[in-house]
């Protein structure tokens, strides 16, 4: 009986040794002010703790990274009310946000998927950033998925993939001008977001206002605002789980 069992294990042993779990780079705003407003804003809290807990109760690895490195800024707004899992991402992570990677220190190699965070700083940090850019365009000529939230999405703007839009014909959402004037923001940011993408070639669409709303085309899966954070993680792991 022993001996049974022993070959039992051995037979399993290469089976759970040979397992690597997914590799995720999440990906967050360094900038703390919201235009000249004198308002501080940064990355939306629930948009990186959603995805964060789900992808890890999973299996997955998630790095964070930053685009200038060091302390990352959270948008004081998304702080109130904040439910069970921005808590326990804020206790869990506190040290790896005082202390995120630079995006230019970390290479694309190894990972499945990248995330990018939404709140209101990537609009001002996240288009025509080089080093996202060429992350966000490595991964996806290596076959990674490439997903991103809210504002996060003003990450894909005018990434060139072999000379191309990356965003042209591809369906996606993203934080819709109806959402940006409710919360009367619409003269605050740099631009439109929805615009944006539009004029890059992308087929957006959108849900109600401040519902969860997902759109995946092949390996892009994108969420229209913060209450999309969790639905795009579940997409996003449907894709990696068995890389």
């Amino acid at each position: 009986m022993k001996k049974t069992a022993f070959v039992l294990a051995s037979l399993l042993l290469p089976l759970s040794s040979a397992y690597a779990a997914p590799e995720v780079l999440m990906v967050l705003t360094s900038q703390s002010e919201l235009g000249d407003t004198g308002k501080a804003t940064g990355f939306w809290l629930s948009e990186a703790a959603h995805p964060y807990q789900y992808l890890t109760e999973q299996g997955a690895q998630v790095t964070l990274a930053s685009i200038k490195g060091g302390q990352t800024p959270i948008d004081p707004g998304s702080l109130e009310n904040q439910d069970d899992a921005s808590k326990a991402f804020l206790a869990s992570q506190r040290q790896a946000l005082l202390n995120t990677q630079s995006l230019a220190s970390i290479s694309t190699d190894g990972y499945d998927a990248i995330i990018l965070v939404g709140g209101h700083g990537t609009m001002w940090d996240f288009r025509g950033n080089s080093a996202l850019s060429q992350r966000v365009s490595a991964l996806w000529q290596q076959g990674g998925s490439v997903a991103a939230v809210c504002h996060g999405v003003a990450g894909l703007v005018d990434v060139q993939i072999d000379g191309s839009p990356l965003l042209d014909g591809k369906k996606l959402t993203g934080f819709s001008n109806s959402e940006e004037q409710a919360i009367q923001l619409t003269q605050v940011v740099p631009y439109s977001l929805e615009d944006a993408l539009v004029a890059d070639g992308a087929d957006y669409s959108q849900g109600a206002d401040f519902t969860p709303y997902v759109v995946v085309d092949g390996r892009l899966i994108t969420g229209q605002n913060p209450m999309s954070s969790e639905a795009m993680a579940k997409a996003l792991w449907q894709q990696i789980k068995d890389k």
